[in-house]
């Protein structure tokens, strides 16, 4: 962090900017909407281009600095890669790129595991593309070398979460198939894809009752607050903020399963074409 953000204090009632390669940051909104209720926060859901877990680094760096600039230059206060493949392979340039808080999901979600974990035996969950980057072992060790990481990747959870599977035998019938040989040796499993606390209880259900799970979207929620606060950036708005949705691509489904996602409906989505983004 660097001091030129303390610059920016005068600007507290400017909105959070957050972003994802699709749907599953609408986690991360959801809890800065149950934690810091009076903050606008403008989200960008980069649906044309998703996922971006098959995708290369220069690639997703590419993506995730038009969609920054794009937030930017709706004079967000703050922005938030609420994306695990983004965060792994774009926050630190994305740090480096602009005078303001640039903070992504997975670190948020490391010190949380690192206390909560009795023995230091943790599970870490995600796309392929995430737990492939290994971003999660090197963060986890270099926090706490007598850490012992374990790693397993669930690319079906997101499909079966968009398609509104949640509560299928189906879900809980592939969770087992996952996790059935990571859960003997953990005691702490952190969800590395903001997908995967819309099914945190089936992920519960099927792993050891005593395992603590580690909801990375409320962890980082947690770390935004603290920052706004910290830097005294949290809004004094009174009246209930507006929030705006962007989309590169099909807005309608955006809409749908994003109303899901929040538990409320939603209105103020735009779609803007991917290759107008700068």
């Amino acid at each position: 962090m660097t001091n030129q953000w303390l610059k920016i204090n005068s600007k507290r009632n400017l909105p959070i900017g957050v972003f994802d390669s699709g749907l599953g940051g609408l986690t991360v909104v959801k809890q800065l909407i149950r934690q810091l209720p009076r903050e606008q926060i403008i989200y960008f859901g980069d649906t044309a281009r998703v996922p971006y877990g098959n995708k290369s680094a220069e690639t997703v760096q590419k993506f995730s600095l038009q969609i920054a600039n794009f937030l930017a230059a709706r004079g967000v206060k703050m922005i938030v890669v609420a994306c695990n493949t983004a965060s792994s392979f774009a926050l630190e340039m994305l740090q480096t790129r602009f005078d303001l808080p640039v903070i992504g999901v997975i670190e948020p979600g490391v010190r949380s595991a690192l206390v909560a974990s009795p023995g230091k035996k943790i599970g870490v969950i995600g796309t392929t593309g995430t737990i492939n980057s290994g971003k999660y072992i090197h963060l986890l060790l270099a926090a706490d070398s007598s850490a012992e990481v374990f790693t397993q990747a669930c690319p079906l959870f997101v499909p079966l979460v968009e398609e509104g599977w949640e509560a299928s035998p189906i879900t809980e019938m592939v969770a087992r198939e996952y996790l059935q040989k990571l859960s003997p040796q953990i005691d702490t499993l952190i969800l590395g894809c903001t997908h995967y606390p819309i099914i945190k209880n089936v992920i519960q259900k099927v792993v050891d009752g005593n395992i603590r799970i580690i909801d990375t979207a409320v962890e980082t929620a947690n770390q935004v607050r603290q920052i706004l606060t910290q830097y005294a950036l949290l809004s004094d708005l009174q009246k209930p903020p507006k929030h705006q949705y962007y989309v590169s691509d099909l807005p309608q489904k955006f809409e749908e399963i994003a109303e899901r996602f929040l538990g409320e409906p939603i209105v103020n989505v735009e779609r803007v074409h991917s290759e107008d983004l700068f």
